[in-house]
C-alpha cells in the first residue's frame, strides 16, 4: 500500500471528510474509486461516492459515513492505495511516500535528518528534513539530490553543514 493522503477533518454535516493529500498533484487522489483508509495495521477498502477539490484540500463522501459524528471519527486516518494500481515511474521518478521516512546524508557523510514531507514550490519539490539543525528544507533536484537508494533508505544530497546555519 501507499500513503496517498491523511483524513485531517469532518466536512459539513452530511458525513463529508477533509483530506490532505500527500500525492505531487492535489486532484491525483480523484482517480481512484476505492480508497484503503486506515493505518499501516490495518487498512478497509471504501468506496468513495464523491470527491472534489476544495481549496488546498480534497473533500470527498465517502460509503458507509453518513454523518459529520461518523466523519470526525476518521480524523487521522490514512488513505492509501495499492502500489500495483499506480502508474509506473521512470528510473528518476520517485513516489513522495517512498521518500518520506528516509535518511538524509550529505557527501561529507554528515546525517543531516530525516524526510518529513515534500513541498511542491512550483519550481521544483523540496524535501522537509527534521534533523538535529532543527528543520532543513533542502531542495529535490539533481543537482543536490545526488543519489536516492530506497533499498539501503538513504538519500545523499549535495547540501554544506554551513547551509544549516
Amino acid at each position: 500500500m501507499v500513503v496517498m493522503g491523511k483524513i485531517v477533518a469532518a466536512q459539513g454535516i452530511q458525513g463529508w471528510v477533509k483530506v490532505q493529500t500527500f500525492t505531487e498533484y492535489l486532484d491525483s487522489l480523484l482517480d481512484y474509486d476505492i480508497w484503503y483508509v486506515g493505518n499501516e495495521a490495518a487498512w478497509k477498502p471504501t468506496k468513495v461516492l464523491e470527491a472534489k477539490v476544495h481549496g488546498k484540500v480534497l473533500v470527498a463522501k465517502l460509503e458507509g459515513v453518513l454523518d459529520r459524528t461518523e466523519a470526525e471519527k476518521l480524523k487521522g486516518q490514512l488513505i492509501a492505495v495499492p502500489r500495483a494500481d499506480l502508474p509506473k515511474q521512470t528510473g528518476d521518478e520517485y513516489y513522495w511516500s517512498d521518500l518520506i521516512g528516509l535518511t538524509v546524508q550529505n557527501l561529507q557523510d554528515e546525517v543531516l535528518g530525516t524526510v518529513e514531507n515534500l513541498l511542491e514550490t512550483g519550481a521544483n519539490d523540496v524535501l522537509v528534513v527534521q534533523g538535529e539543525h532543527g528543520q532543513l528544507l533542502i531542495p529535490f533536484i539533481a543537482s543536490v539530490a545526488q543519489d536516492v537508494d530506497l533499498a539501503n533508505k538513504l538519500i545523499r544530497v549535495d547540501w554544506q553543514a554551513d547551509y544549516l546555519k
